[in-house]
């Protein structure tokens, strides 16, 4: 695999403050936090598949809404079907457990139950929002489906991740879309060698990559930093001005160069 599967440390993390600008509301029949830019166009498109906390978790809100502020149409579904993971779980919480069993019928939440989500919303995206170019990011657990959908014919035309989880190398290998990574110093889910196994894929492949190592962070610093720390709240701004580059080269640049 390039990276590990969830575990505990996906669970942990601070809130953070602030009022939401979106709201919530059907994308392909999927819950899904929706918000606009300011000019309300909806080409460029900006997909978040989220960490186990899920889609109504207020961190992962303030993100869409600042991928909105640059000029996206950002839409951030419920991979979970109404059954996330609270923030700061107990220690003896078993996430494999409920990525297995839990959620309705308890079917689990794999790629049989998530795979059909991210395709309802992508396809909502294309034929009803009037979105022209998709760019993803997935933090933590929604990388492995940025990764799945960046194959050729999946919808996802951009991709970005930080600290994923449970992503295969050959998802990694049948990617199709450019690839930014933000990764943590310290993060046993994707360690050392799994960025290195990362990397030597990305540079047999074809397409544009870059994989940015924040140090003094560890996994989830993206959407659950201690913002009163100087060191994680400059890490965790980094790699989201990273993801906002990447998406302004590769989905804003590929509209602009079409036109």
């Amino acid at each position: 695999m390039a990276s590990h599967p969830p575990g505990q440390c996906c669970t942990v993390g601070v809130k953070h403050e602030g009022e939401a600008k979106g709201k919530i509301e059907k994308v392909g029949g999927i819950s899904s936090y929706v918000v606009y830019p300011k000019d309300k166009q909806t080409a460029n498109t900006i997909l978040i598949l989220t960490d186990v906390i899920g889609h109504e978790f207020i961190n992962a809100q303030l993100i869409a809404d600042q991928f909105a502020a640059n000029g996206y149409f950002v839409v951030m579904p419920d991979l979970f079907e109404g059954d996330p993971i609270p923030l700061n779980r107990p220690a003896d919480f078993d996430i494999m457990k409920w990525l297995q069993t839990s959620g309705p019928e308890g079917k689990g939440h794999g790629p049989g139950q998530v795979d059909p989500i991210v395709t309802a919303v992508l396809k909502d995206l294309r034929s009803t929002h009037g979105s022209k170019t998709i760019g993803s990011v997935g933090y933590c657990f929604g990388a492995k489906y940025v990764a799945r959908f960046s194959a050729e014919g999946k919808g996802i035309d951009v991709g970005c991740m930080a600290h994923p989880s449970f992503v295969d190398a050959d998802e990694v290998k049948k990617m199709r879309a450019p690839l930014s990574i933000a990764a943590a110093e310290t993060d046993q889910i994707f360690p050392a060698e799994k960025r290195r196994e990362t990397e030597d894929i990305l540079k047999e492949h074809d397409i544009p990559y870059q994989l940015c190592l924040y140090s003094d962070v560890e996994h989830g610093f993206a959407v659950k930093a201690d913002l009163s720390n100087k060191r994680q709240k400059f890490a965790k701004e980094a790699a989201f001005l990273q993801h906002v580059q990447w998406f302004d080269e590769y989905v804003k640049g590929k509209r602009d160069s079409a036109a």
